[in-house]
């Protein structure tokens, strides 16, 4: 069966194309592609063909924040009906390889995670108007919408996050970087019971959208350099820094008003940068990465579900899929935009 995808070729060169969909397999599920979400990654091939050491080698698919409707069921498929709205996790593991056999199935060996660069050949996305899942990568979404559907997978990348930092219970929490993963972030920390959420970025809008989501203070740190001086008071007053830019400038900000003893959690991926570890040592900060998700994917559908984080402040603007350029270009501008959907 033939259907279109978005297919990138090379920086800002984009295209909607004719891509064949197989028939499900057993423990496959033919999917009605509802919404899919432009993620900060999609960007970088976009407008720079990759990020850091990843390039793009081959022409890809993009994608992997995505919702869609059952249309087909392989045999064996249980738990799923045909009509039903799900959320579609982009997180596929092998289940068999030493990493996923002690449960850190996002570092699996042989991962498949939609629309990614990494491996060669590259693994190929989920923005296309029809889509062969495995019936396990279905989490079913009933009571939201597909735009909503498709935040799950933006949302189980910051629960992972938090997860990495200690207990945030009447903690200070500091978020740099407020694109839509560092205001999923904020949400999840205030979920998690942070105290304070001090939130940075470079621009006003963001920063708005930030505080409208649970921040306490918003802060832009390019009209004011200084702005969180009063924070690096007696050796720092923060005890949770969550980066979410990925900017080298960020981390080093979060390192000077960490309090001693305080973490740091690294989300934001942005290639290589600079870290100050004489002062990491010296405060004794706990340095932790963050890397993609897996188990908190289904949590974060039952979230949605349960009305306890809303995404729809997030979603700021939507676009046909014949207006997928004009979508990435909406995408990025940060001055006016949060997350942008494609409909399929």
């Amino acid at each position: 069966m033939s259907s279109k995808a978005v297919v990138i070729h090379d920086a800002r060169d984009l295209r909607v194309e004719p891509y064949e969909t197989p028939t499900p397999a057993a423990g496959e599920v033919l999917l009605d592609m509802k919404a899919g979400g432009i993620c900060g990654s999609d960007l970088h091939y976009y407008n720079h063909g990759g990020f850091g050491p990843v390039r793009l080698r081959e022409p890809m698919v993009l994608g992997h924040e995505v919702s869609g409707v059952v249309t087909a069921l392989g045999d064996g498929v249980e738990g799923l009906a045909v009509g039903q709205l799900v959320a579609v996790s982009p997180s596929r593991p092998c289940l068999n390889c030493e990493y996923c056999l002690r449960g850190q199935q996002n570092h699996c060996l042989n991962m498949r995670f939609y629309g990614s660069a990494m491996p060669f050949p590259h693994i190929q996305g989920a923005f296309r108007n029809a889509l062969v899942v495995l019936a396990s990568q279905c989490v079913v979404a009933d009571g939201l919408t597909p735009a909503q559907a498709a935040m799950a997978e933006p949302l189980a990348v910051c629960l992972h996050g938090v997860g990495q930092a200690p207990d945030l219970l009447g903690k200070t929490v500091l978020v740099t970087g407020c694109g839509p993963i560092g205001v999923l972030a904020i949400m999840a920390a205030r979920r998690a019971g942070a105290a304070e959420i001090i939130a940075t970025d470079l621009s006003d809008y963001t920063l708005s959208v930030a505080r409208a989501c649970g921040a306490d203070l918003g802060l832009n740190t390019k009209t004011d350099p200084d702005a969180l001086a009063p924070f690096s008071a007696g050796k720092g007053r923060i005890d949770v820094h969550l980066e979410c830019s990925g900017a080298a400038a960020a981390l080093t900000a979060g390192v000077t008003v960490l309090r001693p003893g305080g973490t740091l959690v690294q989300l934001g991926m942005g290639g290589d940068m600079t870290v100050p570890m004489q002062s990491i040592t010296a405060k004794e900060i706990t340095l932790r990465g963050s890397f993609r998700f897996h188990p908190e994917f289904s949590t974060a559908v039952t979230l949605m579900q349960k009305g306890l984080i809303d995404v729809d402040p997030l979603i700021t603007h939507s676009f046909d899929l014949k207006d997928v350029v004009a979508a990435f270009e909406m995408a990025s501008d940060r001055s006016q935009a949060m997350k942008v959907q494609i409909t399929f």
